[in-house]
């Protein structure tokens, strides 16, 4: 009865995360964390005593969506059971004490490097505990099985000598952000860190690194995420290996930019080399990691040792997702990337020849200042050239703090919205012909579970198709079976093509 009545008054934690994978991996660490020191984890926020908001800060209409959710959370303290609302995230970086001043019900606010410190935002305090076996939970089916873990590894600083120049030169300065805390976010987690997984129960990001040193003008991630910094790759395969243990069969790797993973550990090559360890895990009577991705490369990062390692493994994706941003060289000099449509030509030209079969994601900028007709022109010749798989296209977004919103030559934004929609119709033409040539495929699917418009149709992914990012494979024939089991594989047909997504019938 003791049990009973001290379960009842376990403090109830309610979750909202936004953004990126990389957001979602914080959500999973604080609620880990929060979890391990006795909460009790609700995804229903009327039930919650304590609300967090993980924020996004990226670009204006993530802002938006950010500050809709904290005043939407807000009214469950006001008109509601919950007694405290924790805001978290970039939007804390850019905004803290505009946060606090102008959203009163807020108790708190936690910076992207202050994890750790959503225990005492709650009320709570961290557990001491003997070291004991790595578990990761899954949150699904239940949020409420016993968490069993190390407590977190203090943080170790890295460095790579392009982000120390970058540092001296100001890309990093958060001076005129009022609030901004004046130094930078450093925190990484680590395998021995408390964390819950949201993502179905077959698939699971792992953040390799943290933070960017690039020079992109257009981007405030630097400032918001600090300098960038990789995890050990001890680490990294510990976690890879607890994952697999719980069930996880899909693990795609992410950082802000993930080829720059071990450079500032002093290691050539470093996600090659962690890729071709990742590659050969094998638990005793479980196996090893059926599908492995990385997402987020830097166009000259992509080295022949990468793509080699891509090529050597079958449970290796052969997938690419490179942001190249534009094509014109002008106008890539302006965003203080470099390079040139010609140049990633041939970048794509030699994953495709080292890599057979490999699809290529990218996503770019329209109405960057300064765009011109024929820098615009440019951008759509190099489509038309590339055949890219899958894109994605940001209409540009002035943002205080980057460079780019003290240039002239603003774009107007309906000029912008034109170019949006004139290349993403480009996009569907290349894509439908493309998705044609997948009729009469046999693949292998991860069946993800019913499709929100229609109970006829489920959902499904290829090897080659990133969760959330890229089209769908839509089930909408079960073959030798009553019905399907979410999180679980089976070899598919593609019987029909769309403009970005295949339907497929299940054959085993």
């Amino acid at each position: 009865m003791l049990d009973r009545d001290a379960a009842k008054q376990k403090t109830r934690i309610g979750f909202v995360s936004l953004g990126c994978p990389k957001n979602l991996v914080d959500s999973e660490v604080m609620m880990g964390l929060l979890h391990h020191a006795g909460a009790e984890l609700t995804p229903h926020a009327e039930q919650a005593d304590v609300i967090v908001v993980n924020t996004c800060s990226f670009i204006d209409s993530a802002k938006q969506e950010s500050v809709n959710a904290i005043l939407e959370m807000a009214q469950h303290k006001t008109a509601g059971r919950a007694q405290k609302l924790i805001v978290a995230g970039c939007l804390v970086e850019r905004y803290r004490d505009e946060i606090r001043k102008n959203i009163p019900e807020v108790d708190a606010v936690i910076g992207t490097g202050e994890l750790e410190a959503v225990l005492a935002a709650a009320g709570m305090a961290p557990v001491k505990q003997e070291p004991s076996p790595f578990n990761i939970i899954n949150a699904t089916p239940s949020l409420e099985s016993e968490l069993i873990d190390r407590a977190p590894s203090a943080v170790k600083k890295h460095s790579r000598p392009e982000g120390d120049l970058r540092e001296e030169q100001g890309r990093f300065s958060r001076d005129a952000w009022d609030g901004a805390s004046p130094s930078l976010p450093e925190y990484l987690y680590s395998d021995e860190t408390p964390r819950i997984l949201t993502t179905p129960k077959a698939s699971a990001y792992i953040k390799i690194a943290e933070g960017c040193d690039h020079p992109c003008t257009f981007c405030i991630i630097p400032q918001l995420r600090g300098k960038f910094r990789s995890r050990r790759m001890s680490s990294i395969i510990t976690e890879a290996e607890s994952l697999v243990k719980q069930g996880v069969r899909e693990i795609t790797l992410i950082g802000q930019d993930t080829t720059c993973y071990g450079e500032d550990l002093g290691l050539k090559d470093g996600l090659a080399q962690l890729l071709d360890a990742l590659a050969q895990i094998n638990v005793p009577g479980i196996g090893g990691i059926k599908w492995l991705r990385f997402l987020y490369a830097y166009p000259n990062k992509v080295t022949p040792l990468l793509l080699e390692t891509i090529a050597k493994y079958d449970n290796i994706s052969k997938y690419l997702d490179v942001p190249l941003q534009h094509a014109s060289p002008t106008a890539l000099k302006r965003m203080k990337r470099g390079g040139s449509g010609d140049i990633f030509l041939k970048m794509i030209e030699r994953a495709r020849a080292t890599v057979p079969g490999i699809v290529l994601r990218t996503s770019f900028i329209v109405g960057f200042p300064g765009e011109t007709d024929a820098e615009f022109e440019d951008l759509m010749d190099f489509i038309q050239k590339a055949q890219i798989d899958w894109l994605g296209v940001f209409s540009y977004s002035d943002e205080e703090g980057a460079k780019a919103f003290d240039l002239e030559e603003k774009v107007p934004s309906r000029t912008i919205e034109s170019r949006r929609r004139k290349l993403m119709r480009l996009q569907q033409k290349l894509s439908t012909k493309a998705k044609k040539a997948w009729v009469g495929r046999e693949v292998e699917v991860l069946v993800e579970g019913p499709n929100e418009e229609t109970p006829l149709l489920w959902d499904a992914r290829t090897m080659l198709h990133a969760p959330e990012i890229d089209g769908k494979v839509l089930i909408n024939d079960f073959g030798p079976h009553e019905t399907l089991v979410p999180g679980t594989f089976y070899r598919a047909e593609i019987t029909e093509s769309h403009d970005y997504d295949v339907v497929a019938r299940i054959i085993e």
